[in-house]
């Protein structure tokens, strides 16, 4: 009796199937996806780092690579860093950059301006940084007024204090809106702002500089007439930045009033801006109360 119970017994060991093994083909399989999913990351690094170094031929190639702008700007990065270290190699290079100041992509505008500050020697630079005053772009008419500081050109001064303010964007048509960046984010140059659904389409409004959303002009559901403000964007902190260094060496009594909210106005504004806007402040008036002329650059702390 006993003997014909214990054989009714279920074995665990017994009935549990056998573990399949994986075939050499899932283990490639698996062994290639966990590579990818660590060295994908690397390469795309590696291609959109601007600070990995070309070669002669590359940059030549680079400059006239219509069909991927970030290529254009890696081969611009290139040639200012050379710049700064005075390798008179990339002299041959001038010309392309004049001619990619007038460039359909903005940014690659923006990038060739600050470039062509570096070299005060080039006429053409000057001419072309002159023209770029006008351009469309506030971000590109702020770096070529930037750019012309460092030539001793104080042209782009009024282009230079618009750095310093909030800019205001404006229903291109009537609409309502669908979706809108929160109050206090921060979006880049070309990044969303609002969805705008008008009678025909839906537009994607986008900001024209980086900075932060100060406000906007309601949320989800809102009605809004064509050139109603939409949204107003604070400048970034590098972008006013450069801004009071470049007015500490040209400002006048008429920028203060835009150069004091960064000392006041604006409570969480960093405390380097508070204090470079100071300082700007104290060399504008310094300069109209001892007769002087804005221009040449008085201390290389402050605006070097």
């Amino acid at each position: 009796m006993s003997n014909s119970s214990s054989s009714q017994i279920p074995n665990p060991a017994q009935d549990k199937p056998a573990r399949r093994r994986m075939t050499a083909r899932q283990r490639l399989i698996f062994l290639l996806t966990g590579w990818l999913i660590v060295f994908m990351p690397f390469l795309f690094w590696w291609y959109t780092w601007f600070g990995r170094p070309l070669t002669d031929d590359q940059i030549r190639e680079y400059l006239h690579d219509d069909k991927h702008p970030r290529h254009i700007q890696h081969a611009l990065v290139q040639i200012g860093d050379r710049m700064a270290r005075h390798d008179k190699t990339v002299q041959h290079w001038y010309p392309e950059l004049v001619r990619l100041s007038s460039y359909s992509v903005d940014q690659i505008r923006n990038t060739d301006a600050w470039i062509m500050g570096q070299d005060n020697s080039v006429p053409d630079f000057h001419s072309a940084l002159l023209n770029m005053l006008n351009d469309p772009s506030v971000t590109v008419r702020g770096n070529a007024a930037l750019a012309l500081v460092r030539l001793g050109d104080r042209s782009g001064r009024p282009q230079i204090v618009a750095l310093l303010k909030p800019i205001t964007i404006m229903a291109p048509q009537g609409g309502t809106i669908v979706d809108s960046t929160q109050v206090g984010t921060v979006v880049h140059q070309g990044g969303l702002v609002v969805k705008l659904r008008t009678e025909n389409q839906t537009l994607e409004v986008r900001s024209p500089l980086t900075g932060t959303i100060r406000s906007t002009a309601g949320g989800v559901g809102q009605k809004v007439p064509a050139n109603r403000e939409l949204a107003t964007i604070e400048p970034a902190t590098e972008q006013v930045w450069e801004a009071l260094r470049a007015l500490y060496v040209i400002g006048d009594l008429q920028d203060l009033p835009a150069i004091t909210r960064y000392e006041r106005d604006l409570p969480e504004v960093p405390e380097r801006l508070r204090q470079q806007a100071k300082l700007t402040e104290q060399a504008i008036r310094s300069r109209s109360h001892q007769g002087q002329t804005p221009g040449k650059c008085e201390t290389g702390i402050a605006c070097n």
